[in-house]
Order: structure tokens, then C-alpha cells, then sequence
């Protein structure tokens, strides 16, 4: 039987160009999470998890009024988070952004990112829907860990507010990328999150 488990990134935050650690939905990101509910209206979730920040957890209750069957609950799996450091492959046009990274900060992502894999990529035998909402690193790393990627890959993985990634695993079979930051529930002027050459 499937198993399918939808990422999603929190809506866009109130005042994020600031470099807020965290902080509530902007206008913005409430009306990009109201038009995901919708778009998640007809599947039949079994169960919902969510980043404990505030970004992560408006954008799961906003999902939670369109559906009353819902009950998200927060997930320290799922913060925000490092998911791995620098590698010898890594290229070298990221060293910049490790340059701000302490080493605590990647060990703590890394056994985070751990068990957070073995907890959302395990083996079930029933069918089941479940939706996470965190933030882009993380689903990165999901995406990457799906694909057997190298480690670094995640940096390269980049999920828009609201953007929706489906993984579904059947029987005896491996994780399969089903879509990738779909956005086709958001207007062009709602698609934020990303460098502008990627919100189309």
C-alpha cells in the first residue's frame, strides 16, 4: 500500500527580510496558506505534523480551519535546521554560508535531520496520507535523502512559500519523488520564497 507524505513550507513571514529568527504569517503568507488548504482540500490525511515555530505553526492552523478533521501537532523533527556541513564536494560557492554556521548548529541539524528521516521515512504497511509543514532546509534534505543525493545537495533544493512536495513509497519499493514545489495554487504575485528567476 502507498505512502504518501506531502512537505510544505511555512507561509511567508512578517517582516523575514529583517532576518527575524521567526515571527508571525505577513498578509501575504496567510493568503498563500489559505489557497494550499484549498488545494489539499480532497485528500484524506491520516496525520499532520509541524515545525513548534510560530511561521510553521500559523501556516498549520490556517490549514487546520479549512479542514476540521485535522488536528496538526508540532514536531521538534521538523524545525529549522542545518542539515549536514561542508563536505570535500561541496562547492566552493557555499562556503560563504558556512562561514555562518557553527559547528553545534551542523551537529545538532544532523542528528535532527536523522531522526527525522527515520521517523517520516519509515515502512508502513497500510495506506496513509501524512503532511509535514516546516521550512525549506528540511524539505530540501527530505528530497535529497529520497533521491540518495550527496549530503550537500540540499543546498540546492529550494521550496517557495507554500510550495507543495509530494514523496510516495509503495511496498517493497524506494521513496519516489512524485512533484517538487508545485505552485500551481498560488498566483505569480503570491510566489515568494525563492530568487525571482525560479517563481514561475
Amino acid at each position: 500500500m502507498p505512502h504518501h507524505l506531502y512537505l510544505v513550507r511555512h507561509g511567508e513571514q512578517l517582516d523575514a527580510e529583517h532576518g527575524l529568527q521567526d515571527g508571525p504569517l505577513s498578509p501575504r503568507g496567510r493568503r498563500q496558506a489559505e489557497l494550499l488548504a484549498e488545494r489539499l482540500g480532497g485528500i484524506p490525511f491520516d496525520n499532520a505534523w509541524h515545525s513548534p515555530l510560530q511561521r510553521a505553526t500559523e501556516t498549520a492552523e490556517i490549514i487546520a480551519a479549512k479542514m476540521p478533521s485535522l488536528s496538526p501537532e508540532p514536531s521538534a523533527l521538523l524545525f529549522d535546521c542545518i542539515p549536514s556541513g561542508p563536505a570535500p564536494a561541496t562547492p566552493k560557492a557555499y562556503d560563504a554560508f558556512f562561514g555562518s554556521v557553527t559547528e553545534a548548529e551542523i551537529e545538532a541539524g544532523t542528528a535532527q535531520m536523522e531522526d527525522a528521516a527515520a521517523e517520516f521515512l519509515r515502512s508502513h504497511r497500510d495506506d496513509r496520507h501524512d503532511l509535514l509543514i516546516t521550512h525549506n532546509f528540511v524539505i530540501g534534505w527530505f528530497v535529497r535523502e529520497v533521491l540518495s543525493a550527496p549530503d550537500w545537495r540540499w543546498l540546492s533544493i529550494n521550496q517557495a512559500n507554500c510550495g507543495l512536495t509530494v514523496l510516495t513509497q509503495r511496498s517493497g519499493r524506494p521513496w519516489n519523488l512524485v512533484v517538487h514545489n508545485d505552485l500551481a495554487h498560488l498566483p505569480f504575485e503570491l510566489r515568494t520564497g525563492l530568487p525571482e528567476s525560479f517563481a514561475v
